[in-house]
């Protein structure tokens, strides 16, 4: 009896071994083009390198969808299946002109750093848009530098061509969030960052930190605090920047620990990132603080 109890434990001990381990966030090797972005589950992950391989490390168990977009071929989408560890997805040629031209926009808009370049890339998507005006990324490229060219009722506009031709579309909601929180219209923004969220069956990071930023806004640094980490949650630390946002939530409550830990998440993520000084000067000044030290000017 007592032999049998035995092996029962260790059988119970070996399964939930196993199921602990599934359960943990695994790597994953993607082979395809040079340069392609990856999406899992509309969340962009990263672009391969020159040899066409992407590695992420952080993809949480079970079926997901991955996209893939490459200068000159025609987007892809491929399913990921529970326990698999490496995709390798075949791009075919683009020989479709408003697809070229849209991929000519994207490239277009994520390099744009000034009001020209933005004005250019936006007549790039007008132009897929004479070619296929049902064309439902090419209305959110174009809603999303139109919101960077603070032109919030032409953006608008996008979005809702946008949803005319999809209407179930997490992202353009979630930059309609963001068209609201910029024109101060504090309750339509919540509205369609949730909506966004909704949509997305929670899986919504763009949303989570809109709606992250409209809280904080109203002075709720808490609540703010928990949107942060959802997103961080569904994004696997692609986006550093969110730790840093992060961390000056934690400071508005007073949880100067969890700040540390967060600006240190950043730090080590994107060690020569566009905050880096300035967090390290915040990270001397807050571990002087809680070793009860006298800041020197």
């Amino acid at each position: 009896m007592v032999r049998a109890v035995r092996v029962i434990r260790v059988c119970l001990w070996l399964t939930l071994f196993a199921l602990a381990a599934h359960a943990q966030p695994a790597a994953l090797t993607i082979t395809t083009e040079p340069n392609a972005i990856v999406w899992i589950d509309e969340i962009r992950r990263g672009t391969t390198d020159a040899s066409g391989k992407l590695t992420l490390t952080k993809v949480t168990p079970g079926r997901h969808t991955v996209r893939v977009r490459a200068n000159g071929f025609k987007e892809t989408t491929a399913s990921l299946l529970p326990g698999r560890r490496t995709l390798a997805v075949k791009l075919l040629p683009a020989t479709d002109e408003a697809e070229l031209l849209f991929q000519k926009a994207e490239t277009a808009r994520e390099q744009a750093r000034d009001e020209a370049a933005r004005e250019k890339a936006a007549d790039l998507y007008r132009e897929v848009l004479k070619i296929s005006p049902r064309h439902p990324a090419a209305h959110v490229g174009l809603a999303r530098l139109l919101l960077d060219l603070n032109q919030f009722k032409e953006a608008r506009a996008e979005i809702d061509a946008a949803r005319r031709a999809r209407p179930v579309y997490p992202e353009a909601s979630a930059v309609e969030g963001r068209i609201y929180r910029e024109e101060a219209f504090t309750d339509d923004a919540i509205r369609s960052f949730r909506r966004a969220i909704r949509e997305a069956r929670g899986f919504q990071p763009e949303a989570h930190v809109g709606l992250a930023r409209v809280l904080e806004d109203q002075g709720d640094f808490a609540a703010a605090v928990v949107e942060l980490r959802k997103a961080l949650d569904q994004l696997s630390d692609s986006e550093p920047v969110i730790y840093q946002m992060l961390g000056a939530a934690y400071e508005k409550i007073n949880k100067p620990k969890e700040a540390i830990a967060a600006y240190e998440k950043y730090l080590e993520l994107a060690p020569n990132g566009s905050y880096a000084a300035a967090i390290r000067s915040i990270l001397n000044q807050l571990k002087r603080d809680a070793a009860g030290e006298e800041i020197i000017p």
